[in-house]
Protein backbone atom coordinates (compact mmCIF):
# COMPACT_ATOMS: atom_id res chain seq x y z
CA UNK A 1 0.00 0.00 0.00
CA UNK A 2 2.92 2.49 0.80
CA UNK A 3 4.35 1.97 -2.72
CA UNK A 4 1.15 2.35 -4.02
CA UNK A 5 0.91 5.52 -2.64
CA UNK A 6 4.28 6.58 -3.91
CA UNK A 7 3.82 5.49 -7.08
CA UNK A 8 0.35 7.40 -7.77
CA UNK A 9 1.42 11.08 -7.62
CA UNK A 10 4.24 9.78 -10.07
CA UNK A 11 1.78 8.49 -12.64
CA UNK A 12 -0.69 10.80 -12.17
CA UNK A 13 2.33 13.29 -13.05
CA UNK A 14 4.12 11.10 -16.04
CA UNK A 15 0.06 11.44 -17.45
CA UNK A 16 -0.25 15.13 -17.37
CA UNK A 17 2.71 14.84 -19.26
CA UNK A 18 2.11 12.73 -21.68
CA UNK A 19 -1.76 14.75 -22.33
CA UNK A 20 0.07 18.14 -22.53
CA UNK A 21 2.85 16.75 -25.12
CA UNK A 22 -0.38 15.66 -27.59
CA UNK A 23 -2.07 18.92 -26.91
CA UNK A 24 0.84 20.78 -28.33
CA UNK A 25 1.32 18.63 -30.95
CA UNK A 26 -2.53 18.76 -32.11
CA UNK A 27 -2.59 22.65 -32.21
CA UNK A 28 0.69 22.40 -34.23
CA UNK A 29 -0.81 20.17 -36.54
CA UNK A 30 -3.78 22.12 -36.99
CA UNK A 31 -1.67 25.60 -37.21
CA UNK A 32 0.53 23.68 -39.93
CA UNK A 33 -2.99 23.33 -42.23
CA UNK A 34 -4.47 26.51 -41.22
CA UNK A 35 -1.10 28.08 -42.99
CA UNK A 36 -1.02 26.04 -45.70
CA UNK A 37 -4.87 25.84 -47.28
CA UNK A 38 -3.59 24.43 -50.26
CA UNK A 39 -2.32 21.08 -48.83
CA UNK A 40 -4.64 18.68 -49.37
CA UNK A 41 -5.09 15.89 -46.76
CA UNK A 42 -4.10 13.35 -48.50
CA UNK A 43 -0.84 14.86 -49.08
CA UNK A 44 0.19 14.34 -45.20
CA UNK A 45 -0.34 10.82 -45.50
CA UNK A 46 2.53 9.19 -46.00
CA UNK A 47 1.57 5.46 -46.65
CA UNK A 48 2.59 5.23 -50.12
CA UNK A 49 5.49 6.97 -49.37
CA UNK A 50 9.08 4.48 -49.71
CA UNK A 51 12.55 5.50 -48.29
CA UNK A 52 14.42 6.96 -51.16
CA UNK A 53 15.85 9.54 -53.62
CA UNK A 54 12.46 11.66 -53.59
CA UNK A 55 12.55 11.95 -49.85
CA UNK A 56 15.70 13.04 -49.24
CA UNK A 57 16.05 16.33 -51.34
CA UNK A 58 15.36 19.95 -50.08
CA UNK A 59 12.34 22.43 -50.63
CA UNK A 60 12.87 25.31 -53.04
CA UNK A 61 12.17 28.49 -51.73
CA UNK A 62 11.63 30.69 -54.68
CA UNK A 63 10.36 30.19 -58.26
CA UNK A 64 12.17 31.60 -61.32
CA UNK A 65 10.49 34.86 -62.78
CA UNK A 66 8.38 34.34 -65.59
CA UNK A 67 8.41 36.74 -68.84
CA UNK A 68 4.74 38.31 -68.99
CA UNK A 69 3.63 38.46 -72.94
CA UNK A 70 0.55 40.04 -74.78
CA UNK A 71 -2.86 38.01 -74.86
CA UNK A 72 -5.36 38.60 -77.73
CA UNK A 73 -7.37 35.49 -78.26
CA UNK A 74 -10.06 36.05 -81.20
CA UNK A 75 -13.39 37.50 -80.49
CA UNK A 76 -16.30 35.59 -81.89
CA UNK A 77 -19.45 37.47 -83.44
CA UNK A 78 -22.86 36.71 -80.18
CA UNK A 79 -24.12 34.88 -82.79
CA UNK A 80 -21.44 32.40 -83.57
CA UNK A 81 -20.40 32.55 -79.75
CA UNK A 82 -24.28 30.93 -79.21
CA UNK A 83 -24.15 28.55 -81.83
CA UNK A 84 -20.71 27.27 -81.05
CA UNK A 85 -22.21 26.97 -77.03
CA UNK A 86 -25.26 24.93 -78.50
CA UNK A 87 -23.24 22.65 -80.25
CA UNK A 88 -20.57 21.82 -77.71
CA UNK A 89 -23.50 21.21 -75.07
CA UNK A 90 -25.17 18.78 -77.40
CA UNK A 91 -21.75 17.71 -78.42
CA UNK A 92 -20.99 16.98 -74.33
CA UNK A 93 -24.80 15.57 -73.72
CA UNK A 94 -24.03 12.76 -75.54
CA UNK A 95 -21.36 11.99 -73.32
CA UNK A 96 -22.14 8.69 -70.96
CA UNK A 97 -20.10 6.42 -68.53
CA UNK A 98 -19.31 3.29 -70.80
CA UNK A 99 -18.65 -0.17 -69.56
CA UNK A 100 -18.76 -2.06 -72.66
CA UNK A 101 -15.90 -1.16 -74.76
CA UNK A 102 -14.58 -2.46 -78.26
CA UNK A 103 -11.43 -4.35 -78.47
CA UNK A 104 -10.92 -2.61 -81.70
CA UNK A 105 -7.49 -0.03 -82.04
CA UNK A 106 -7.58 3.64 -81.45
CA UNK A 107 -4.65 5.78 -83.29
CA UNK A 108 -1.94 6.30 -80.66
CA UNK A 109 -1.67 9.94 -82.17
CA UNK A 110 -5.53 10.54 -81.09
CA UNK A 111 -4.55 9.57 -77.18
CA UNK A 112 -1.10 11.83 -77.12
CA UNK A 113 -3.55 14.52 -78.46
CA UNK A 114 -6.19 13.82 -76.22
CA UNK A 115 -3.46 13.92 -73.26
CA UNK A 116 -2.28 17.11 -74.85
CA UNK A 117 -5.55 18.82 -74.09
CA UNK A 118 -5.98 17.17 -70.60
CA UNK A 119 -2.33 18.99 -69.83
CA UNK A 120 -3.76 22.27 -70.85
CA UNK A 121 -5.98 22.48 -67.49
CA UNK A 122 -5.19 25.39 -65.23
CA UNK A 123 -2.96 24.24 -61.59
CA UNK A 124 -1.75 26.08 -58.75
CA UNK A 125 0.89 28.19 -59.70
CA UNK A 126 1.32 26.45 -62.97
CA UNK A 127 3.17 23.34 -61.36
CA UNK A 128 1.16 21.13 -63.72
CA UNK A 129 0.90 18.25 -60.71
CA UNK A 130 -0.28 15.29 -63.00
CA UNK A 131 1.37 12.28 -64.76
CA UNK A 132 -0.92 10.34 -67.45
CA UNK A 133 0.23 6.86 -67.53
CA UNK A 134 -1.54 4.81 -70.70
CA UNK A 135 -0.99 1.45 -70.87
CA UNK A 136 -1.69 -0.78 -74.28
CA UNK A 137 0.34 -3.80 -73.13
CA UNK A 138 -2.00 -6.78 -72.37
CA UNK A 139 -0.05 -8.31 -69.75
CA UNK A 140 -0.13 -5.29 -67.75
CA UNK A 141 -3.42 -4.41 -68.21
CA UNK A 142 -4.08 -7.73 -67.32
CA UNK A 143 -2.10 -7.27 -64.30
CA UNK A 144 -4.11 -3.60 -63.69
CA UNK A 145 -7.67 -5.89 -63.93
CA UNK A 146 -6.27 -8.28 -61.44
CA UNK A 147 -5.14 -5.73 -58.72
CA UNK A 148 -8.41 -3.76 -59.29
CA UNK A 149 -10.97 -6.65 -58.99
CA UNK A 150 -9.44 -7.91 -55.53
CA UNK A 151 -9.38 -4.61 -53.93
CA UNK A 152 -13.04 -3.33 -55.84
CA UNK A 153 -14.18 -7.34 -53.98
CA UNK A 154 -13.33 -6.25 -50.83
CA UNK A 155 -14.51 -2.76 -51.25
CA UNK A 156 -18.44 -4.18 -52.39
CA UNK A 157 -18.21 -6.80 -49.73
CA UNK A 158 -16.66 -4.44 -46.60
CA UNK A 159 -15.87 -1.41 -47.19
CA UNK A 160 -18.21 0.45 -49.20
CA UNK A 161 -21.45 -0.27 -46.91
CA UNK A 162 -25.05 -1.43 -47.57
CA UNK A 163 -26.22 1.95 -48.40
CA UNK A 164 -23.65 2.82 -51.09
CA UNK A 165 -23.88 -0.84 -52.77
CA UNK A 166 -27.59 -0.11 -53.18
CA UNK A 167 -27.29 3.33 -54.39
CA UNK A 168 -25.06 1.43 -57.43
CA UNK A 169 -27.86 -1.53 -57.75
CA UNK A 170 -29.81 0.69 -60.64
CA UNK A 171 -26.59 1.36 -62.69
CA UNK A 172 -25.80 -2.73 -62.37
CA UNK A 173 -21.81 -2.57 -61.60
CA UNK A 174 -19.95 -4.79 -59.17
CA UNK A 175 -16.46 -5.33 -58.82
CA UNK A 176 -15.98 -7.47 -62.51
CA UNK A 177 -14.16 -5.33 -64.52
CA UNK A 178 -13.89 -7.04 -67.87
CA UNK A 179 -13.15 -3.70 -70.05
CA UNK A 180 -9.56 -3.23 -68.16
CA UNK A 181 -8.97 -6.47 -70.56
CA UNK A 182 -10.95 -5.32 -74.16
CA UNK A 183 -10.02 -1.51 -73.85
CA UNK A 184 -7.43 -0.66 -75.90
CA UNK A 185 -5.87 2.09 -73.89
CA UNK A 186 -5.74 2.28 -69.89
CA UNK A 187 -5.45 6.04 -68.98
CA UNK A 188 -4.09 6.08 -65.37
CA UNK A 189 -4.00 9.77 -63.92
CA UNK A 190 -1.76 10.30 -60.86
CA UNK A 191 -1.62 13.28 -59.14
CA UNK A 192 2.07 14.47 -58.27
CA UNK A 193 1.71 15.62 -54.31
CA UNK A 194 5.40 17.65 -55.08
CA UNK A 195 7.37 18.03 -57.99
CA UNK A 196 10.80 16.74 -57.85
CA UNK A 197 13.23 19.22 -60.24
CA UNK A 198 16.47 18.12 -62.33
CA UNK A 199 18.96 18.67 -59.17
CA UNK A 200 16.34 16.42 -56.76
CA UNK A 201 14.86 19.95 -54.84
CA UNK A 202 11.44 19.51 -54.38
CA UNK A 203 8.84 21.95 -55.45
CA UNK A 204 5.50 22.68 -53.47
CA UNK A 205 2.59 21.69 -56.14
CA UNK A 206 -0.26 23.41 -54.58
CA UNK A 207 -3.83 22.34 -54.37
CA UNK A 208 -2.23 19.43 -56.70
CA UNK A 209 -5.55 17.43 -56.23
CA UNK A 210 -8.15 20.17 -57.36
CA UNK A 211 -5.58 20.71 -60.68
CA UNK A 212 -5.46 16.93 -61.70
CA UNK A 213 -9.52 16.85 -61.09
CA UNK A 214 -9.82 19.86 -63.61
CA UNK A 215 -7.33 18.48 -66.01
CA UNK A 216 -9.33 15.08 -66.21
CA UNK A 217 -12.62 16.80 -66.59
CA UNK A 218 -10.79 18.56 -70.34
CA UNK A 219 -9.51 15.31 -70.96
CA UNK A 220 -12.82 13.61 -70.74
CA UNK A 221 -14.34 15.90 -73.14
CA UNK A 222 -11.34 16.10 -75.32
CA UNK A 223 -12.53 12.19 -75.58
CA UNK A 224 -15.88 12.67 -75.87
CA UNK A 225 -14.68 15.38 -78.84
CA UNK A 226 -13.12 12.35 -80.83
CA UNK A 227 -15.82 10.05 -80.95
CA UNK A 228 -14.46 7.50 -77.49
CA UNK A 229 -15.79 6.58 -74.36
CA UNK A 230 -14.82 5.81 -70.93
CA UNK A 231 -16.19 5.32 -67.67
CA UNK A 232 -14.72 7.04 -64.91
CA UNK A 233 -12.62 4.67 -62.29
CA UNK A 234 -11.61 5.65 -59.01
CA UNK A 235 -10.64 2.19 -57.37
CA UNK A 236 -10.69 2.00 -53.17
CA UNK A 237 -7.29 1.12 -52.15
CA UNK A 238 -5.66 0.27 -55.52
CA UNK A 239 -3.25 3.28 -55.69
CA UNK A 240 -0.05 1.80 -53.87
CA UNK A 241 -0.49 -1.49 -55.87
CA UNK A 242 -0.79 0.45 -58.70
CA UNK A 243 1.87 2.68 -57.97
CA UNK A 244 4.43 0.38 -57.43
CA UNK A 245 3.14 -2.10 -61.01
CA UNK A 246 3.95 1.06 -63.21
CA UNK A 247 6.92 2.22 -61.54
CA UNK A 248 5.48 5.52 -60.33
CA UNK A 249 7.90 7.51 -57.67
CA UNK A 250 7.02 7.99 -54.26
CA UNK A 251 5.61 11.60 -54.71
CA UNK A 252 2.70 10.13 -57.39
CA UNK A 253 -1.05 8.94 -56.00
CA UNK A 254 -3.26 7.16 -58.53
CA UNK A 255 -6.26 9.70 -58.66
CA UNK A 256 -8.13 8.47 -61.81
CA UNK A 257 -8.38 5.36 -63.85
CA UNK A 258 -9.58 5.37 -67.69
CA UNK A 259 -10.50 2.51 -70.15
CA UNK A 260 -10.35 4.10 -73.17
CA UNK A 261 -12.12 3.15 -76.58
CA UNK A 262 -14.36 3.34 -78.80
CA UNK A 263 -17.56 1.67 -77.99
CA UNK A 264 -18.67 -1.69 -78.56
CA UNK A 265 -21.44 -2.22 -80.71
CA UNK A 266 -24.04 -3.94 -77.96
CA UNK A 267 -23.29 -1.56 -75.56
CA UNK A 268 -25.69 -0.36 -73.35
CA UNK A 269 -26.02 2.64 -70.65
CA UNK A 270 -28.35 3.62 -68.01
CA UNK A 271 -30.94 5.74 -69.29
CA UNK A 272 -30.43 8.16 -66.81
CA UNK A 273 -31.68 12.36 -67.03
CA UNK A 274 -29.47 15.24 -66.14
CA UNK A 275 -30.58 17.57 -64.08
CA UNK A 276 -32.56 20.94 -65.72
CA UNK A 277 -30.48 24.26 -66.04
CA UNK A 278 -32.99 25.59 -63.31
CA UNK A 279 -31.60 23.34 -60.69
CA UNK A 280 -27.85 23.55 -61.37
CA UNK A 281 -27.88 27.69 -62.07
CA UNK A 282 -27.89 30.20 -59.54
CA UNK A 283 -28.04 33.81 -61.17
CA UNK A 284 -27.86 36.39 -58.69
Amino acid sequence: MAAVSVLTPILALVLCMVMGFLAVRRRLTQADAEAKPWVDEDLQDNTEAQAGDDDEGEWVDKQEDVAHVPYSPQRLPEDQMLHRSQHFYALMNQRRSVRFISPEAVPLEVIENVIRTGGTGPSGAHTEPWTFVVVSDPDTKHQIRLIVEEEEEVNYRQRMGDKWVSDLEPLRTNWIKEYLDIAPYLILIFKQTYGILPDKKKRTHYYNEISVSIACGILLAALQNVGLVTVTSTPLNCGPKLRLLLKRPANEKLLMLLPVGYPAKDATVPDLKRKPLQDIMVLI
